[in-house]
């Protein structure tokens, strides 16, 4: 899950996503944790309610991967996600269950994070757009895109859509770091219709929606078939060409990625989210896989 910049691209996130619902600013403690136990009420001795994605999604295996939640001892994989985790099927299931839990964290795509949570650092870096694209924020991976045997001519020139100025421009519009800066303005072409199917990761979706709807309105004859299934379901649809194309938000194994051929179409962070009432604003990479395996489940214990 290294990510690869060809660029720094200058746009940040909004900064009240970020910091949160802290009242008095934070604290100056290196360690990378950071608190405001006099703002509001907030109760530290409260238990964490942690929640999760589903096995199936492409952020939880990234982030298990990233954070140490995922303990490999040789070809064994081992997800140690605490046990009592609330565990969501899709992106918009985790921000729902941290917004209406003042004791809730969870993490989300990066471009997916709005005011209903907040987003806190993680070894004292920010999410934003600019700290993904310069490596210094350390939760991150890519949105990919697959397919198996030779695409149809309607979903070749989806393809090759995506991979344009245009569509890496929608990449970026949507906050994510585009993978192909320098790319070439689209030709369009004559004939293009019929049905262009896609399914796979509730990250990648929303992105792959909006480049689908551009290309619809250069294109009106062609039907888009979209189902955010989750990854590895993404995976397998373009293995068993059940879909056109697999959207997938982690990398691919090997076995994954064999007959396949596969390329990122952006890259992408995952922000740690806490409820607004919560004044946290920091924690480290160490803590936050702590708190996901359920080794702290009180806040007391990441606000000192």
């Amino acid at each position: 899950m290294k990510l690869k910049y060809a660029s720094k691209w200058i746009m940040a996130l909004s900064a009240t996503a970020l910091l949160g619902a802290c009242a008095d600013g934070g604290s100056d403690d290196d360690s990378g944790n950071s608190s405001e136990e006099s703002s509001g009420d907030f109760d530290t001795s409260k238990g964490i309610t942690v929640v999760a994605r589903d096995t199936a999604s492409g952020t939880r295996g990234a982030f298990n991967e990233i954070t140490g939640v995922l303990v490999e001892d040789g070809d064994t994989e081992t997800d140690n996600t605490a046990q009592s985790a609330i565990i969501q099927s899709g992106t918009q299931g985790v921000i729902t269950a941290v917004s209406e839990d003042v004791n809730g964290i969870g993490y989300i795509s990066l471009g997916s994070l709005n005011d209903s949570v907040a987003g806190v650092m993680i070894d004292d870096v920010e999410p934003t757009h600019d700290t993904v694209a310069d490596g210094s924020y350390p939760i991150a991976r890519p949105f990919n895109m697959a397919y198996g045997e030779d695409l149809s001519p309607q979903a070749q020139e989806f393809w090759d859509f995506i991979f344009s100025a245009e569509g890496q421009a929608m990449v970026e519009e949507e906050g994510y770091i585009p993978v192909e800066p320098d790319a070439a303005e689209y030709e369009e072409a004559e004939g293009i219709e019929g049905t262009i199917s896609l399914a796979g990761s509730t990250s990648v979706e929303p992105v792959a929606t909006v480049i689908s709807e551009a290309f619809k309105e250069i294109y009106p004859d062609v039907v888009f078939e979209i189902s955010a299934t989750g990854s590895s379901a993404g995976i397998t649809a373009a293995q068993d060409a059940t879909a056109d194309i697999g959207m997938a938000s982690r990398e691919l194994s090997e076995e994954e990625a064999a007959n396949l051929t596969v390329e990122a179409i952006a890259n992408d962070g995952i922000a740690v989210v806490v409820n607004n009432d919560n004044p946290l604003e920091g924690l480290t990479l160490d803590q936050v896989r702590e708190i996901f395996t359920g080794e702290v489940t009180t806040w007391e214990e990441v606000m000192e």
